[in-house]
Parts: structure tokens; sequence; C-alpha cells
């Protein structure tokens, strides 16, 4: 019989471990790009295009999020002439109106660890953070996960 080498964690390790595990989002989301949903597609795009972003938040009064745009759906879209390719129409139609899902949301209490996994799960770039009352307080992406986690790694 083969014997296999036994790992002991260091103390150092299992410091490091919960360390990490004790990171939530609310400690290290960064600012939401967000509109509300009675904003025109106009706006949507002057913003998207001004700030030179590639997603936008579209949120209620209570600033609860209700889906997410994202700038190569609304080039999709108008390739596709789902949309009237006519200025005017950006003027009409409310942000709303270009949602399909709800977005995926985590609470600021939410570990960056289990926000990394539901990205990775749901093919996610990133995920709305919001606070008890469900209202957008801040985003955690990929990049957040790539800034916070490497120091725990090494």
């Amino acid at each position: 019989m083969v014997s296999r080498p036994t790992f002991r964690k260091s103390a150092g390790s299992n410091k490091r471990a919960r360390a990490v595990r004790a990171i939530v989002c609310g400690e290290v989301m960064q600012p939401a790009h967000a509109l509300f949903a009675t904003d025109s597609m106009a706006r949507v795009l002057e913003m998207l295009t001004r700030h030179n972003w590639d997603h936008v938040f579209i949120v209620d009064e209570d600033d609860v999020p209700l889906g997410r745009i994202h700038a190569v759906d609304v080039l999709k879209s108008v390739s596709r002439k789902a949309v009237n390719r006519d200025i005017a129409w950006m003027h009409s139609v409310p942000a709303q109106q270009m949602l399909t899902n709800p977005p995926l949301t985590v609470r600021t209490g939410t570990p960056l660890l289990k926000a990394g996994a539901l990205m990775l799960t749901h093919d996610l770039n990133q995920l709305a953070v919001v606070d008890d009352e469900g209202a957008l307080v801040g985003v955690v992406g990929h990049n957040t996960v790539a800034r916070v986690l490497p120091r725990f790694l090494l």
C-alpha cells in the first residue's frame, strides 16, 4: 500500500482562508451605472456613449434594479430591425421596454466568493449589489474579484 503524504494547513493559511471568506460585496463594490425605467432610450444611448459605459442598470423609482441594458444588446436590436431605426424611437421608447430578464442581484452582506461563484455559474461579468430594501447600491464584477482576491492567494 502506498502511503500518501498528509498535508496540514498552517495557521497562516487558515487565517487567510477565514479572511477571504469574510470579505463581503458591500466592502468592495464599485459604483453602479443606473438610469430610471422611465428614461428614454435616447438618454440611455447618450449616457452609454458619453461615459463610455458598456452597460447600464435600469431601476424603478425606489432604485430597485429591474434589469440591465448592455450596449451590444442595443446594437443587436437596431441591426435586427427589432426597433425602428428612426431617431424618434429613441425619444419615445422608455428604457424599461428594452429589458428582457430581471438582473441577478446579491446583498451587501453576500460573501465575495459566493458572488464570484454566481458570476461563473450564470456566465455573467458582474452582479448588482442591493441593500436590505432591494435598492441598487453598487456592482461587483470579475474585475472586483481580480482586484481583491489575489492578495490571499500568494
